[in-house]
């Protein structure tokens, strides 16, 4: 029995052990600024940002907006989730993708959320034609996954210009934080999800204004 005591405090030293040299290699692949080793045979799961439905009372004529395509740091014109282990260091997220490179995702949700919302005539992407009365011209802030902290940040500053006489009717940044429940891919996407509604919400009441 003791000799049996004995093998069982061994296993569970060398499965903390195992969990610990896993942990260290996951810190080591987020520092080197890389994606991690994907799991399943190499499988990617590919997740998209859903469209929030946004209600805005309309005043007066109906606009045109046009959304040109966000205005993103290099590190963002990717379909790779961005992970941040500390607030210099930059890797992605191991076998899990966007849909589309993100500042595209974000145009086009943008957009539906715009013509949801029955506050505006059209809106729409450069090359469609348009008679634009407004743009929104995007500027992606932060689109990331706090990784030490368990949570996601979601900024982006919104210029509305008026697109007749050029003139800039405001700028302002919007920003949402959720935290994250797991580390899984699910579960961090999900917050996204969520944080991005927030702030498509925010920037389309504004528009409206």
């Amino acid at each position: 029995m003791t000799r049996r005591t004995g093998e069982a405090k061994d296993g569970t030293a060398r499965a903390r052990a195992a969990r610990f040299v896993a942990l260290g290699l996951l810190v080591s692949a987020l520092a080197a600024c890389t994606p991690l080793p994907l799991g399943d045979g190499g499988k990617v799961d590919t997740f998209d940002l859903t469209t929030p439905a946004v209600t805005t009372q309309a005043k007066g004529r109906p606009l045109q907006v046009l959304v040109p395509e966000p205005v993103v740091d290099r590190a963002y014109d990717t379909d790779r989730l961005l992970v941040r282990p500390s607030a210099t260091e930059i890797a992605f997220y191991s076998g899990a993708q966007w849909s589309d490179r993100l500042p595209r995702l974000i145009q086009s949700r943008l957009v539906e959320a715009l013509e949801r919302s029955g506050r505006f005539r059209a809106a729409g992407r450069p090359g469609q034609g348009l008679a634009i009365d407004r743009q929104l011209i995007v500027d992606v802030r932060a689109f990331d996954y706090l990784v030490g902290e368990r949570r996601v940040e979601v900024a982006l500053a919104v210029k509305t210009m008026d697109d007749r006489t050029g003139r800039v009717a405001s700028v302002v940044e919007r920003r949402a934080e959720e935290p994250v429940a797991s580390d899984t891919a699910k579960a961090v996407v999900a917050a996204f999800d969520a944080a991005f509604a927030r702030v498509i919400g925010e920037i389309v009441a504004d528009a409206g204004r």
